[in-house]
């Protein structure tokens, strides 16, 4: 394959920050936004409004598939309400004392999601039995179909009307919660830009096939990464649980736009 293109002359994404296009990041779950663009949300808070939509904020009902008992287990809670109950008050303690927007969507993660009663029956209950051969599969299965709406629908509430800079993740590893997130803000019908994910792995030749097949272009945010670091350590679940291993997050943000973005924040620069 060739190179990803890099962006050496211009930071779009900077520029179009400092123009004070107000952003909206978009998280599958609960402390993406600050692992990922961190950096960027502490710089860009005090230039124009931003918001943060986390989608999948709910955890659900017992008895639990193997890999969301496994995930209990990791972060010492009793059950899935209490952990999520903690995710979501951590998380706007972290953005709101910012003047970040904190939107928390609702919606209930791959590790718990049941299928629907309507559907065949299954001897598995869980639309994602397992982690490595379904929750990290990158693929959506039918059963997802409708909540692929969801996103998309609350995509268009919240960032439909004028003109943003929407910040959406570009599913490095495969989690189908962060792939679910990238189609629906492709399929919105608005300008999107791509956040690397962190977590993520060191090299994903599906999140490579994407980036070229839309021809986008890779630019690394600036700013350093104090900031970032203080407000990744208002999250217990990301310091404790999330991180370690898993890649260095305050390694510099990288994001990835289209080629060719308009000269002014008045315009559409996506094209």
């Amino acid at each position: 394959m060739t190179a990803i293109r890099t962006d050496r002359h211009e930071n779009v994404i900077a520029g179009l920050i400092g123009q004070g296009m107000p952003v909206v990041v978009l998280a599958p779950h609960l402390g993406d936004a600050a692992a990922s663009c961190g950096a960027l949300l502490t710089y860009a808070v005090s230039r124009t409004p931003v918001t943060v939509v986390t989608f999948f904020t709910e955890g659900g009902q017992a008895p639990y598939a193997r890999p969301a008992r496994r995930y209990l287990r990791r972060v010492g809670a009793r059950d899935a309400e209490a952990a999520y109950r903690w995710r979501r008050d951590e998380d706007r303690a972290a953005l709101e004392p910012l003047g970040i927007t904190c939107v928390h969507a609702g919606l209930t993660e791959a590790l718990f999601r049941r299928r629907p009663a309507n559907l065949s029956p299954s001897k598995l209950t869980h639309v994602y039995p397992f982690y490595l051969a379904h929750v990290t599969s990158g693929r959506i299965v039918a059963a997802d179909a409708g909540l692929l709406g969801e996103v998309r629908e609350i995509i268009h509430r919240v960032a439909g009307s004028g003109v943003n800079l929407v910040l959406a993740p570009l599913g490095l590893g495969g989690h189908v919660d962060r792939i679910l997130v990238r189609t629906a803000a492709q399929s919105s019908g608005g300008p999107v830009a791509y956040y690397r994910d962190v977590p993520g792995g060191r090299r994903d030749p599906a999140a490579e096939a994407f980036i070229y097949r839309h021809d986008l272009v890779e630019t690394r945010w600036p700013e350093p990464a104090e900031a970032k670091a203080e407000l990744i350590r208002t999250y217990g679940s990301l310091t404790g649980q999330r991180l370690p291993g898993a890649g260095d997050p305050l390694a510099p943000e990288v994001f990835f736009s289209a080629a060719r973005p308009a000269a002014t924040a008045s315009s559409a620069w996506w094209r």
